[in-house]
């Protein structure tokens, strides 16, 4: 049974650690979006979290959302932020506001084809450098960018990352400011369908550490939503 005041006290708690977070990085309050994280939750989570005023919910899989958004009360800007395959594009973009997870060229290019109008998209980098990891290489990740952001229907909004998986603060950081540098060195090339506006990066374990190396967009799943499973 799903209790409403402990997601309540999750969202309240982890809104308090972003300020913090800003605060100490000499931020303004206001400065990150919070997108929470909701896989393998069930509809009634999403149900709550919007009636506790979460206005962005992140999804990792098309075929689990496709089977929950219809139950969910309430309308958020949804978030698909999991690996997409290119069989999967079309449902996609019906059941999603923004694809976060656009890690090369070639699905980028499926999802101009099946969008009709400007589909808004972040291009994600691996900047840990981890096999393990999605994300375009970030040698060469500039100019590969570049060509995504001369295709049709979609509209590139911003850059997303994991952060490396590790407990030494040094190496997280290390695979976040970076991205961070590449994010303020591709305004330079901004139009109208090409604006570097969400910089996403951090999820529970390191949205602390992203924040203070520049991320304006966090990913938080369990702080708010408890255990999965």
């Amino acid at each position: 049974m799903v209790d409403p005041d402990k997601i309540k006290s999750g969202l309240s708690k982890v809104n308090q650690r972003i300020y913090k977070a800003l605060e100490k990085a000499g931020r303004r309050d206001d400065e990150v979006t919070l997108v929470g994280v909701t896989k393998t939750f069930p509809p009634e989570y999403l149900t709550i979290a919007i009636e506790c005023g979460l206005t962005e919910i992140g999804e990792n899989r098309v075929q689990e959302f496709e089977a929950k958004k219809p139950k969910v009360k309430g309308r958020a800007r949804w978030h698909l932020i999991g690996h997409l395959q290119s069989n999967k594009v079309k449902k996609a973009i019906e059941l999603f506001d923004i694809i976060q997870s656009v890690d090369s060229y070639k699905l980028a290019k499926e999802i101009s084809k099946r969008a009709d109008g400007d589909f808004e998209i972040l291009i994600q980098v691996n900047s840990s450098g981890e096999e393990s990891k999605f994300g375009l290489e970030m040698d060469g990740a500039e100019e590969e960018i570049l060509k995504i952001a001369e295709l049709g229907n979609i509209r590139i909004m911003g850059l997303m990352t994991i952060g490396r998986f590790v407990e030494d603060e040094t190496l997280i950081r290390k695979s976040f400011a970076p991205v961070k540098e590449m994010f303020e060195e591709l305004k330079k090339y901004e139009s109208d369908r090409f604006k570097m506006v969400h910089l996403s990066m951090g999820m529970s374990s390191d949205f602390e550490l992203a924040i203070e190396e520049g991320a304006n967009m966090v990913r938080i799943g369990s702080l708010i939503f408890g255990s999965r499973g």
